[in-house]
């Protein structure tokens, strides 16, 4: 994937989506259909000696210990071996709650399916705060971005690694696996998650889905700005192995490497799927141009509307972490099968 520098200034409007479609838009090449169930993780951050060196490390004897490790954006950082006091400032923090780390530390957002996990958490802000972060004492900050001048800055205060949250699922929790010394616990996370989603698909199959069903998400942004969503967030479960596969339009925002798009209602027929998702917004004026948008006649109109094959999912809740997706596992069922 390549470095893309995130739009921070956009950013400041500290909106879920916002965070969402600029900082995956800034990356040029999204996760494609299925690209959750891969097995290659970064080959630099993943090197057989970093491998025997974990192995032989555990969190009995490691305190202290420290090794070196590199990130996304190919710095080598002397980080510890078993972080005790981790920040992270990322989109995906419920990788790290899924592998039973609570971070010091976070970029918060409220309203996600971890608020509980994380109530003690300190939220460090956007853009992460130098001051805030040095009050916590942390051995390792986590960095979500690829700003090198912010990395100067951040790196100051802790060993401090970039990290590619828009990653696919497994290779981000085989990462931070490594990383936070956890690597049995990201690969019994991976193993259970996989047998979770093909026990969640047969029992959907079951019940009425049909092979090769097409499915599309959307949302509204404010300033009554419509997105199809591709390969960011819930349509990565969507499109996965076993699940529901996007319409032509969306395939070509897919091989395109974006993670979403923005359409006018007019093209909503050719863009809808056999089964329609929204995502409902943060904000009070996406909110009323989401319900606008399903009060018109051309949404009324669509064939899943009129088959009732219509969900609706918070879009904090239906994020693309680990602790969300399981969430997402329990849910999807609950809303299809009728």
């Amino acid at each position: 994937m390549k470095k893309g520098i995130r739009n921070t200034a956009v950013l400041l409007t500290v909106t879920w989506l916002s965070i969402l479609l600029l900082a995956c838009g800034n990356q040029t090449s999204t996760p494609s259909a299925g690209t959750d169930d891969s097995k290659t993780v970064n080959e630099t951050q993943t090197n057989e000696d970093q491998s025997n060196q974990e192995q032989t490390a555990s969190a009995d004897n490691s305190e202290g210990e420290t090794r070196m490790f590199k990130d996304w954006t190919g710095h080598d950082v002397e980080v510890p071996v078993t972080p005790k006091r981790v920040i992270y400032h990322g989109e995906v923090t419920g990788d790290l709650l899924a592998l039973g780390v609570v971070p010091v530390g976070i970029l918060r957002q409220e309203g996600t399916v971890y608020d509980d996990q994380v109530a003690q958490a300190e939220d460090v802000g956007f853009p992460l705060s130098v001051e805030k972060a040095l009050t916590l004492n942390p051995d390792l900050i986590i960095f979500s971005n690829s700003d090198e001048a912010q990395y100067d800055q951040i790196s100051k205060v802790a060993p401090t690694v970039t990290f590619d949250s828009f990653a696919s699922l497994d290779d981000r929790m085989r990462i931070l696996g490594d990383l936070l010394n956890k690597k049995p616990e990201a690969e019994a996370w991976i193993t259970g998650h996989q047998q979770a989603t093909e026990e969640m698909w047969k029992q959907l199959h079951e019940n009425g889905l049909k092979e090769g069903e097409t499915a599309s998400v959307f949302t509204m942004y404010p300033g009554n700005r419509l997105f199809v969503m591709a390969g960011a967030g819930l349509p990565q479960l969507l499109y996965g192995a076993d699940g529901m596969k996007p319409t032509a339009e969306i395939q070509k925002v897919l091989d395109e490497g974006m993670g979403f798009a923005e359409i006018s209602t007019e093209k909503l027929p050719e863009i809808a799927g056999d089964r329609v998702f929204i995502l409902d917004p943060v904000t009070d004026d996406a909110k009323q141009s989401t319900k606008e948008l399903l009060d018109s006649p051309i949404w009324k109109n669509l064939p899943a509307v009129k088959e009732g094959k219509v969900y609706r999912f918070d879009l904090v809740m239906a994020s693309s972490d680990a602790t969300s997706r399981e969430w997402l596992l329990k849910e999807l069922p609950k809303q299809m099968i009728q």
